[in-house]
């Protein structure tokens, strides 16, 4: 008996005494080559993560690359035709009807476009890509011929804090493995976090490291310094590969047409090929002091506070230390704070930050006043804190104790 049958005798001896760990012998595994949906940039059964400062055109971008692939349009820089397939999209940013306005623009079959809109058998539930992956696969299953999801933003899947690496690898798994299963390519669109101007592109990913680590391909995006009197240029090149060539891109502009009377959707108008490594290309982007101002940061910032307290209030300073963390300011912080009329409400010893109740009031419009409830708002925070019934600490001066760093 060879020294190889041996060893197979003795594992199977093993197997049956009890669980043992399942190895498979090199020699057994069959190769397969990548397949690839955009040739190079979008592979199939594999998840791309698209970044970029705010204001690039991202999501046109990922709607633009759907709009090819269910009418089996032709990939930028003439790298071939699209195969027809279904394409699935989730947004956190955008209404169905804007998104539709776009892949109408950019020509899409829209037969075979199909947005994520809830959970059916439970009246008004709506989808959470952090939790509902495993129902969406099913759904999808049952298509014709998936071939892209779009995931817009792609920290929404993360069920934990998107800044710390294991809970971003363990809520991505689901998606890893939908891609996987239904050898569907998986886009997941993102922000860079601020203050990261010459570092890796990849790295630049906001939230934590484990986002760019488990996606195949990342993909970033930019304005580039525009000459006097011409209109901003844009870039999309490969930040990072392990599948393949990670250097070169395309650039593209922006441009808006009339898809229906009085309606206008926006579309990318592709250009020429581009040659060179992500961090050359971003380097020239980012010469433009424009291209990543101070209302750009904002923006970010606002989707940043939004993201950490969808689940409901946080400790203002978990908030400001993982802010610092994620590259905010804590000046920024507050302005987001403002912007989207996050309350502060004093909770023992420590203030809590809570997302306004839809169709309450924030503070600024609130007439509240010492030890008066806000409309409908603490109510809300109230139940979803945990305090005792009727006791709100000191509610009454949300909005007014502006000495303390938290509450501003």
């Amino acid at each position: 008996m060879s020294a190889v049958d041996q060893d197979l005798v003795r594992a199977a001896a093993l197997v049956a005494a009890g669980p043992a760990v399942r190895l498979v012998r090199g020699d057994t595994v069959t190769l397969e080559p990548v397949r690839w949906l955009w040739p190079g940039f979008l592979p199939a059964a594999m998840l791309t993560i698209l970044g970029g400062a705010p204001g690039c055109g991202k999501t046109t971008i990922a709607l633009s690359l759907a709009a090819i692939v269910t009418s089996g349009g032709a990939w930028p820089g003439g790298t071939g035709r699209s195969t027809p397939g279904d394409v699935l999209i989730w947004s956190g940013e955008d209404a169905h009807p804007v998104l539709a306005a776009r892949l109408s623009a950019m020509g899409a079959d829209m037969r075979r476009v199909h947005f994520i809109d809830g959970i059916s058998g439970s009246e008004g539930e709506a989808f959470d890509p952090g939790r509902d992956m495993p129902l969406l696969e099913a759904t999808a299953e049952r298509l014709t011929a998936p071939r892209l999801l779009i995931l817009d933003p792609i920290v929404s899947a993360v069920a934990g804090d998107s800044h710390k690496g294991a809970e971003v690898r363990r809520s991505l798994q689901p998606v890893v493995a939908l891609a996987q299963r239904l050898g569907c390519a998986v886009l997941g669109v993102t922000h860079f976090s601020k203050g990261t101007a010459g570092r890796d592109p990849a790295e630049r990913i906001i939230g934590s490291i484990a986002f760019a680590a488990l996606a195949r391909v990342v993909l970033v995006a930019a304005k580039v310094q525009a000459d006097e009197g011409d209109d901003p240029r844009r870039v999309l090149v490969l930040a990072k590969s392990n599948i393949g060539p990670d250097e070169g891109g395309f650039a593209y502009s922006l441009d808006r047409v009339e898809v229906a009377p009085e309606i206008e959707g926006q579309r990318v108008v592709w250009l020429e090929a581009l040659q060179g490594s992500a961090r050359d290309v971003l380097a020239e982007a980012e010469a433009n002091p424009d291209a990543y101002d101070e209302s750009s940061a904002r923006d970010e910032a606002v989707q940043f506070l939004r993201s950490e307290l969808r689940d409901g209030p946080k400790a203002a300073k978990a908030i400001f230390r993982e802010a610092c963390d994620a590259g905010h300011s804590d000046r920024t912080i507050k302005r987001a704070k403002s912007d989207l009329h996050v309350e502060s409400i004093k909770e023992k010893s420590c203030w809590m930050w809570v997302l306004p109740v839809k169709g309450a009031k924030g503070a600024n419009g609130a007439n509240s006043c010492e030890g008066h409830t806000v409309g409908t708002l603490a109510e809300a925070a109230k139940r979803a804190i945990g305090s005792q019934p009727g006791y709100l600490g000191t509610l009454g001066t949300v909005g007014t104790l502006a000495a303390a760093d938290e509450v501003l």
